[in-house]
Order: C-alpha cells, then sequence, then structure tokens
C-alpha cells in the first residue's frame, strides 16, 4: 500500500487511451465505449421506461432538484443549503472551510479531534450521488444540457482527485461507493453527444478503472469486518462487471463476491438483524449485499441459497421495523449513508427495501411499498404491479436483540442484544433495554440519535452513551465502558444483554430482557426490564428491577424518558402529561421512597449533522437491592 505512492501515479500516466483500449481487449477506446455500453445493466437508464411509471408531480420533482443540483446547490448531513464553486473544490468541508491537502492518502490525518471539520463532507460531496438527479432527468428528457452538466462535473473531480492522492482516498469505501455511482451515470450518458469526446472518454474510463485497482489493494480487511468492507466487496463486483474481460476485472468480481457470499453470514444474525446493532446500517448494509447480487443478475449470475436466504432475512427486518407511516426507530448510529438512492421519500423510510430484495431474488412480482417510496423501485425494475401486503405483526428478532410490538396503531421497538460489530461496538450504542414507543400516527419516546462522528469527539460519545438511551443508569456508570475517551468506535462488551422473553398473546404482548453491564460495579447490579403492551387500551408498561451483589450505599438510579421534539410534557400530581398533535398520553410512575421526577431540557438528532431542542422526564430513584421501578404510559382523561 506504500509502494502505491509512485505505482499509482505511474500507472495512471501509462494508462493512455489506447493502452487502455487494448487491456479491454479493442483496437481503439471508441469501440470499447460502445461494447460498454451495450452490455446487460437492470437499471432504468432509458426515456421509454421511464415515462412507463413517472407521473407529473415526481417528474417535477426530479428535474427540480436536477437544477438545483446544476446549480451546485446541495444540501446534506445537516449542512444547510450551501453552493458548491465552479470548479468544487472536492477537498473541502464547506460548512466550516476546512481544508485537506491534496497529498497521498496514507499520509492524511482526516479525524481532526478539536476541529469542528467533518470529513464526512468531502466525502459525501466526492460520492457524486447529488448527481442522480441529473442523470435521472437526462432520462427522462436527453436534454443535452444534463450531460453537458455532469460531464463537467467528472472532469472537475479527476482533475483534483488523482488516484489516491486526496482525502477522498483515504477510505477504501469511498471509491467503492464511487464505482456504483460512476457505472449508473455511464449507462445514462453513454449515447449522449456531451460524452462522446474521446478525450472525456479516455479521462473518465481509465479514472473509473483506477478505481477498481486502488478499492482491490486497499480493501479494508480486519479481524472483524463491516459495512467498510461490505462496500469495498460490492464496489469490485461491480467494477469487476462492468469491465469484464479486461486485465484484472474478471478478478475483482469473483474476488468480491467470494468476499459478500461468506461476509453475510458473518455480519447478518440468522434472523436477518445485520450486527452493527444500528437501523441505519441495516439498511445499508442490506443495500450493498444487494445492489451486488442485482447487478450479477443481469448476466444470469444468481447468489447461493444461504446467501438469497439472508438477505430475505434482512428485508423481513426491514418490514417489521418500518412504521406504518414511513419512520424508522433510530437504533444505533445514523449517518444517512445510501448505497445508490433514487427516490423521493425522506431519508428514513426503508420501506422500498424489501421490495428490491424480492424482487431480485424472484420470490414475488409484485411491489408492496406505498406509493410515496415506488420511485426506488421503479428506477431499478420499471413499472411493475402493486400489491397491498398482510400488515407486519409483532416479531422478535432474539439473534440480533431486536424486538418489536406493533398492530395498527402502535410500535414499539426494543433493543436488547450484542453491542455490535461481533462485541467491539461499532456502529452500535450503549442502548441495552432501551426502546421507543410510536402510537397514532406520532412518536412518543424516541432515541436521541447519533448526530456527528469526528466534528465533535464529546458529541459523538454523548450521543452514543447510557444518558442518551431510554434505559436506566446506575450512577452515571456506562452500560459498556468505552475503550478510551478519544476512540469513537469501541466498547468494551460489558452488558452481555439476554431475553428472558418475548410472547404475543393477542391483547397483550410482553417482553422481558436483562443486562449485565453493571456487575463491575461494587456491588454489582443486575438490570431486568419488563415491557407489556396492552393493544386494547394502547398502555405500555415498564417495569425495572435491580439485583445487588452485596451492600448498596449512595448510589442512584436514573430512568430517563427521551420525548420526541413534538411532544410537550407538563408535570402534574398524577405524572407527566404527554401531548403531541391530537395524541394525549400520561406518564405515570410508582415512585418508591425518595424518588423525583422531573422534566428536563435534552437533545435529539433526527439525521446526522442535525440536532434538535428537546425534553426529557427523568426519574431518579436511590439504588437498593430488590428496588422495582414500575412506568405506565396510557391515555390521558
Amino acid at each position: 500500500m506504500e509502494i502505491d505512492r509512485w505505482r499509482l501515479p505511474a500507472m495512471e500516466r501509462w494508462l493512455t487511451a489506447p493502452r487502455l483500449a487494448r487491456r479491454m481487449g479493442y483496437r481503439e477506446l471508441g469501440a470499447a465505449w460502445t461494447a460498454l455500453a451495450q452490455r446487460p445493466f437492470n437499471f432504468v437508464t432509458d426515456r421509454a421506461a421511464a415515462d412507463a411509471f413517472m407521473g407529473e408531480v415526481e417528474r417535477a420533482e426530479i428535474i427540480e432538484r436536477a437544477e438545483r443540483a446544476m446549480r451546485r446547490e446541495i444540501e446534506l448531513l445537516g449542512s444547510g443549503p450551501i453552493r458548491l464553486g465552479t470548479p468544487v473544490d472536492w477537498h473541502l468541508d464547506p460548512k466550516v472551510g476546512r481544508r485537506w491537502p491534496p497529498q497521498f492518502c496514507r499520509r492524511i490525518e482526516y479525524s481532526n479531534r478539536g476541529e469542528p471539520s467533518d470529513v464526512k463532507m468531502p466525502w459525501e460531496i466526492s460520492r457524486l450521488q447529488w448527481l442522480i438527479p441529473v442523470g435521472q432527468a437526462y432520462a427522462m428528457t436527453k436534454e443535452e444540457r444534463f450531460a453537458d452538466f455532469a460531464r463537467d462535473v467528472l472532469n472537475e473531480w479527476i482533475a483534483q482527485n488523482p488516484t489516491g492522492y486526496s482525502v477522498n482516498w483515504s477510505c477504501t469505501m469511498e471509491p467503492a461507493l464511487r464505482i456504483l455511482t460512476w457505472v449508473w451515470l455511464f449507462h445514462v450518458f453513454a449515447g449522449s453527444a456531451s460524452w462522446a469526446d474521446t478525450d472525456f472518454r479516455s479521462r473518465f474510463l481509465r479514472a473509473l478503472y483506477m478505481h477498481g485497482v486502488f478499492v482491490e489493494r486497499h480493501i479494508e480487511r480486519g479481524r472483524v469486518n463491516g459495512n467498510h468492507y461490505t462496500a469495498d466487496a460490492a464496489g469490485m463486483v461491480w467494477a469487476g462487471l462492468f469491465f469484464d474481460g479486461t486485465t484484472g476485472a474478471r478478478s475483482w468480481a469473483e474476488t468480491g463476491w467470494r468476499i459478500l457470499e461468506s461476509e453475510i453470514v458473518l455480519q447478518v444474525h440468522p434472523d436477518g438483524v445485520d450486527f452493527e446493532a444500528s437501523s441505519a446500517y441495516h439498511r445499508l448494509v442490506a443495500e450493498l449485499f444487494w445492489i451486488a447480487a442485482h447487478y450479477r443478475a443481469a448476466s444470469g449470475a444468481m447468489p447461493s441459497p444461504v446467501f438469497a436466504d439472508r438477505l430475505r432475512a434482512m428485508a423481513e427486518v426491514t418490514r417489521h421495523l418500518c412504521r406504518n407511516d414511513g419512520t424508522t426507530p433510530h437504533w444505533g448510529d445514523n449517518d444517512d449513508a445510501r448505497a445508490l438512492p433514487f427516490g423521493l421519500q425522506p431519508l428514513d423510510d426503508h420501506r422500498y427495501l424489501p421490495d428490491l430484495i424480492d424482487l431480485t431474488l424472484g420470490t414475488r412480482a409484485a411491489m408492496t411499498a406505498p406509493p410515496e417510496c415506488r420511485q426506488e423501485v421503479h428506477w431499478v425494475f420499471g413499472a411493475r404491479p402493486a400489491e397491498t401486503p398482510p400488515e407486519p405483526g409483532s416479531r422478535g428478532f432474539r439473534d440480533g436483540g431486536l424486538f418489536v410490538m406493533r398492530d395498527a396503531r402502535s410500535h414499539v421497538t426494543i433493543d436488547c442484544g450484542p453491542i455490535g460489530l461481533g462485541g467491539l461496538g461499532g456502529h452500535g450504542h450503549n442502548d441495552a433495554l432501551s426502546f421507543e414507543m410510536w402510537q397514532d400516527g406520532q412518536e412518543l419516546i424516541v432515541d436521541p440519535g447519533s448526530y456527528v462522528y469526528t466534528a465533535d469527539f464529546e458529541a459523538r460519545n454523548r450521543f452514543r452513551f447510557t444518558a442518551s438511551h431510554n434505559t436506566p443508569q446506575v450512577g452515571g456508570a456506562e452500560i459498556n465502558r468505552p475503550w478510551s475517551d478519544d476512540d469513537l468506535w469501541h466498547l468494551h462488551d460489558d452488558a452481555q444483554a439476554e431475553s428472558l422473553l418475548f410472547e404475543d398473546e393477542g391483547q397483550l404482548c410482553r417482553f422481558a430482557g436483562r443486562h449485565q453491564g453493571y456487575r463491575l460495579l461494587s456491588p454489582g447490579i443486575t438490570i431486568e426490564r419488563h415491557i407489556t403492551l396492552d393493544r386494547q387500551s394502547g398502555t405500555l408498561a415498564i417495569e425495572d428491577r435491580f439485583e445487588a451483589s452485596g451492600p448498596v450505599s449512595g448510589e442512584e438510579v436514573t430512568i430517563p424518558f427521551h420525548l420526541a421534539p413534538r411532544v410537550a410534557a407538563t408535570l402534574g400530581r398524577s405524572g407527566v402529561l404527554l401531548v403531541a398533535g391530537d395524541v394525549r398520553r400520561l406518564l405515570r410512575c410508582t415512585l418508591p421512597g425518595q424518588a423525583r421526577l422531573t422534566i428536563e431540557d435534552a437533545e435529539v438528532s433526527p439525521s446526522y449533522g442535525v440536532c434538535q431542542p428537546s425534553k426529557k422526564v427523568v426519574l431518579r430513584v436511590p439504588l437498593e437491592d430488590g428496588l422495582v421501578v414500575q412506568a405506565r404510559i396510557e391515555p390521558a382523561p
């Protein structure tokens, strides 16, 4: 990898248009370009297919998004509206004006502790997913101005980011994800007049080929592999299939696919829950496994039965996790990452994902996603019939530690599983026994989210630590101890959460679980939580039981209930009145001894980089052996 400081620039200079054409098996680049454009690519890239499913409202919104992109206006990762320059400064965090040097990627320190800069900004801008609406607009209209703009932006990127020499190569996942976008853009624009210039074609194909070279050589392989390794492998599959017949390309595709076939059973629990313990990363990882399988299916290659079964299980998890209004509970980290986003729905609406998986694997032929998120499916499969799926019921995913209580009016999720990344932490949080509650169309009790990563070390840890979750905390101790103050990704596997009960008996749905996260205290404390949903009344009952291994003195238990930003809270004699729109609920607690119930300021991050003020109801109780604390959230009179 260090040798690439010299090898990559030399290879990029050597790979002239004639040599690249010969490496691809053609006499000249024009023939190679034409052959590549004619290869099977099972995504919608032409006007006739788009016209079959596009309505006027969706068409107008895509055109508006494309026009905004062509004005170089973006808004991502909580940035607010930002206008990129001409040319784009690809090494800049435009939120704070911090720039990374254009040097060899392994020499760049991108975390910048103590500075507000966020390397995810240049990374996200360089993924070029903000060009997807421009490609969609061209597919719908065939107007050359869209192709012309996309070509200019790609030229700018290539000029400022030689292979391996910028912050946009510092994490291999980034070039891997760019491969997906660039291949899609190629198939959209390959026949346009704006992309007919031989010099541009040479630059584009050489840069894309070098992406494949780089990802293969810098793949992010470790003792325990997560979404980065999966993204790298998916990028290798796409680069290999795109350049099939070119020197080295078939090896990329075969190696990438072998990795994905082996990793899906390592990273995804048998019940379908991704082992990173995050709803957002469950979506991203499922997309990565799916998108590689889908591209291979264009040439008739199907995954093994084991791969297909595990991917179907991931779809089933998403189907239960999504609420009826399209929102998805926060669980672990959320940085809004996608593989290849086409839809117009909000970021936290994952309801399209089961359709992508099931239609590729042949599980069924019709869509089940609601109309507001079908664009994701249409831009892959074209016009498809739709059917109404059966309403998902309650489900316990015991292997992954995710439990869902639901009916037509209620949706409660509970975390009682591993901390994430095979016990290393990763994108998982200190949220054992934490829960979220949605009812009658309103978020009531929520997970505060994750906010940012390296842009603010203190905030990163604050959002992922115990106090930011709806679970008991003993004396300020962490459920899982961090490895160090400046380690943003690792936690000791202290909690060892285990489910004791999950049953659905019609009117009542019951859960019980415990964790050992405080067994290292003196005395050691074991917490057991029981949650019951009464479907008839809509009441959620929570009971926490505390057992000590010895005499207890002076410790206090804190039990928070973090409220969604829209929820107003008023403390009264009978409890706390919660009001969100037309929904009124009463949070009542059985207050033993010297317990105190308060309403305090809090914060919620609905998406990466966004922080909103909210409230939390906090119960503080002196700890004693055998302590039992009961709370109920019920309809208010």
